[in-house]
C-alpha cells in the first residue's frame, strides 16, 4: 500500500532537480537554521548585546520562559536531525525512493514544524507525541532503505 503512494508523492518534489525527500531535507536544514537564530535571538534579548558580542567568559543564568524552550527545541532538533539527513542521504545515494521513505520524510518535516510551537507554548504531552511522530518518520525511512527500489 504505501509503495503504491511512492509515485504520487515523487510529484512533489522538483523534478529534475532533486527527489521529494532530499526537498525535505533541505527543509529541515532550513528548519534548524530558523530555530538557531531564534535561540540566539532571545539569547541576545535576555543577556544583552554586548554579552553576544563578547567572548562570552562569564557564567550566565539558564535561559528562562520561552527562549528557554526555544533554546531546548533546538537543542532537540540537532539530537535528531543527523540521523534524519543520514538516513535520506542514504536513500539519495542509494536510489531507494519509496512510499516508506516519502512518508517518513515528509513526517519527519512536518513534525518537527510542529513541534516547535508546541514547545514555545509549553504544550503538555502533546508535544511528546510529536517528537514521536518525527522519530517514527526516521524509522521509516530507515525501513524504505531495506525495501526495492
Amino acid at each position: 500500500m504505501i509503495g503504491g503512494l511512492a509515485p504520487a508523492l515523487a510529484l512533489s518534489g522538483i523534478p529534475g532537480v532533486m527527489s521529494f525527500e532530499m526537498l525535505m531535507l533541505v527543509t529541515a536544514v532550513a528548519l534548524g537554521f530558523a530555530q538557531l537564530v531564534l535561540a540566539a535571538a532571545f539569547l541576545r534579548r535576555q543577556y544583552g548585546l554586548t554579552w553576544a558580542a563578547g567572548p562570552r567568559d562569564e557564567q550566565v543564568p539558564p535561559l528562562y520562559g520561552v527562549g528557554g524552550r526555544m533554546q531546548r527545541a533546538f537543542a532537540n532538533f540537532m539530537e535528531t536531525f543527523p540521523f534524519f539527513a543520514a538516513a535520506v542521504l542514504a536513500a539519495e545515494v542509494l536510489s531507494r525512493h519509496n512510499g516508506w521513505t516519502l512518508i517518513g520524510a515528509a513526517l519527519y518535516v512536518t513534525a518537527r514544524i510542529v513541534y516547535l510551537p508546541l514547545y514555545a507554548f509549553g504544550v503538555f504531552l502533546i508535544r511528546s507525541l510529536v517528537w514521536n511522530l518525527a522519530t517514527i518518520g526516521v524509522v521509516l525511512v530507515i525501513v524504505g532503505l531495506f525495501q526495492a527500489p
